[in-house]
């Protein structure tokens, strides 16, 4: 993977970055997602999610499914 997502999605504090990997079949998407806090006046990161990050998890990775899908050739979409 590159040393930047190509595109990244965020709802409040859950955030997701998308990552282009070329493979022998073709161009390829990965997902990461992580939980932004505060911690002593320090932005921090964790991929851990509680009850209430939930909901807004489910509605990020939908807006990181719909930026991948747009990026399919339609030609791509057709043939699968």
């Amino acid at each position: 993977m590159s040393s930047k997502p190509i595109h990244e999605v965020r709802i409040g504090a859950i955030k997701a970055a998308l990552w282009r990997n070329e493979t022998a079949a073709g161009v390829r998407y990965n997902v990461t997602f992580s939980r932004l806090y505060r911690e002593e006046n320090r932005w921090r990161s964790t991929d851990s999610f509680g009850r209430d990050d939930l909901l807004l998890l489910r509605k990020v990775a939908d807006q990181a499914h719909s930026w991948i899908c747009e990026q399919i050739p339609e030609k791509e979409v057709e043939s699968a």
